[in-house]
């Protein structure tokens, strides 16, 4: 384990760019003064010490934030160039976040976040099999991140492809593992592919069942979660309004 630290534990060089927002308990992001234009750009990635001072609530708070920001159109201008450079001696991300491949989730724009601060593992479903699993093993008890956030999305064609029992390819091994989100979904009335509000139900309770199999599979990330130094959290993405509600 301590040779696989090693490749996330390189110390980054200090810059102008650093997150000074963390200082003065501002939300995410890494915030520089861009020179003779007096707006705020996002020019630094974590540190080590940075990431490691932020406790599990923090960085979901940090995430709800982004996401407001996300909605509300007031983005903060991210210098990716220099979170390029800031972060390639070593990464630092304070989550990993498991989604779905849904060209209209990109985890990163949706909490207003810049290059390094998160992991992203995305798999149409956000389902969780072993190989997926252990990435989010490597990214919390090796690298060092804080949640990990699984994030469903509304009209999701995997999951519509579940429901109506779709046969193609290898992706008939991938619907069978949501399969049993559409028998345990309690839902009156239509519970069909073509009833939305059904859909985003089972959504849901997908969601909920991908936590389930992570933690039965991995007490690695149980026991991190039981010592309170990680929270695996669910939530799901509204394509319409841009919100992240976090389940439970």
């Amino acid at each position: 384990m301590e040779s696989i630290k090693g490749c996330c534990a390189t110390a980054h060089a200090q810059n102008n760019g650093r997150r000074a927002w963390l200082k003065a308990g501002m939300s995410a992001g890494a915030v520089a003064l861009v020179a003779g234009t007096g707006s705020n750009a996002h020019a630094a990635s974590w540190t080590q010490a940075e990431r490691d001072a932020l406790t599990p609530d923090r960085v979901i708070e940090m995430m709800k934030r982004g996401n407001g920001r996300f909605r509300s159109g007031k983005m903060h201008a991210q210098d990716f160039l220099a979170q390029k450079r800031a972060s390639a001696p070593g990464q630092f991300p304070a989550a990993v976040i498991l989604s779905c491949i849904d060209s209209r989730s990109p985890a990163e724009i949706i909490f207003d976040m810049g290059i390094g601060d998160t992991f992203n593992a995305r798999i149409a479903g956000n389902i969780a099999n072993n190989d997926l699993i252990g990435s989010l093993e490597f990214a919390c008890a090796a690298a060092g991140a804080k949640v990990v956030l699984v994030m469903g999305h509304t009209a999701c064609g995997a999951i519509k492809g579940a429901i109506d029992n779709v046969q193609l390819g290898n992706l008939t091994g991938l619907l069978e593992t949501i399969k049993p989100a559409v028998a345990a979904t309690s839902y009156t009335g239509d519970r069909s592919s073509k009833n939305d509000a059904f859909v985003d139900a089972v959504a849901r309770t997908n969601v909920q069942q991908t936590i389930d199999t992570i933690r039965r599979v991995s007490p690695i990330l149980v026991d991190l979660e039981k010592k309170g130094r990680i929270k695996i959290v669910g939530s799901m993405y509204d394509l319409r309004n841009g919100a992240v509600t976090f389940l439970g």
